[in-house]
């Protein structure tokens, strides 16, 4: 199984970036999905996930500029990012819950990163 992200990039304060994490391999179902992100020296923190079935969550920082949605059909998560401020500067990650093969339980796994910058 592989996480493939991409969409990452420079934009200017103000600006929107749209962020898509595609799951491939041996797949016979996904829970949540999301997106992480660290900037230098920061711990990974938690930007939005999403269910299977659609609920979400956001951290509180991007809360009413970010949406997380994804294509079941296409295993794939993207992240609309509206109103990009420099605070929004790090590595992006994705991650999924990935069934593998049956019998089998699911893992997490973890996407490349993507460099998402954010100029003032």
């Amino acid at each position: 199984v592989q996480l493939q992200a991409s969409g990452g990039g420079l934009v200017q304060a103000g600006g929107s970036l749209r962020l898509s994490c595609v799951a491939s391999g041996s797949i016979f179902g996904i829970n949540d999905m999301g997106w992480y992100r660290q900037a230098p020296g920061n711990q990974r923190d938690l930007v939005a996930e999403i269910t299977s079935w659609g609920p979400t969550n956001y951290a509180d920082s991007v809360k009413g500029r970010f949406t997380i949605t994804r294509d079941n059909a296409k295993h794939t998560v993207y992240l609309e990012m509206n109103s990009l401020k420099p605070e929004d500067t790090a590595v992006y990650f994705c991650y999924a819950e990935i069934l593998p093969r049956i019998p089998g339980k699911y893992e997490d796994h973890w996407g490349q990163g993507t460099l998402v910058t954010v100029s003032s």
